[in-house]
């Protein structure tokens, strides 16, 4: 296989979202995961053309919706350090609940939707042996 060649952070993959309010978007995921903000570029004062926000290692690019490009939103499995709290902050900022926080066989995990569309899926990984049984 070749290897790509793309700036080093970056990932190859990287979700695109086009939502309505991104910036309250990018505050949601600042308040909820630790999103850091690393690039916004405005097409005007209030309307954000592109956007780049990390979570850890990662990157999810975003901007705001328009007529020629509408919403859309996607569902995301995220490893954080604590499901349940993740979970509780993401209702305080206004997420609804998809399911409660239970234990799964490949973790600590609930799901939750953003006020923009967007569904969650929080997870602790807790489970070692899942490891050596081909579980994630």
């Amino acid at each position: 296989m070749e290897k790509l060649n793309f700036p080093t952070d970056y990932q190859q993959v990287m979700p695109y979202l086009i939502i309505k309010d991104a910036a309250g978007f990018m505050k949601f995921m600042q308040d909820v995961f630790g999103a850091k903000e690393k690039v916004k570029h405005m097409r005007d004062e209030n309307v954000i053309m592109h956007a780049e926000l990390t979570v850890g290692e990662s990157v999810v690019m975003l901007a705001d919706s328009t007529d020629a490009y509408p919403p859309r939103t996607g569902g995301f499995f995220i490893y954080v350090a604590d499901a349940d709290a993740v979970y509780n902050k993401a209702l305080a900022a206004g997420a609804t609940s998809v399911t409660p926080v239970t234990d799964m066989p490949y973790g600590r995990s609930g799901g939750i939707l953003d006020p923009y569309g967007n569904t969650w899926w929080p997870t602790t990984h807790v489970n070692p042996k899942a490891d050596t049984e081909g579980i994630p």
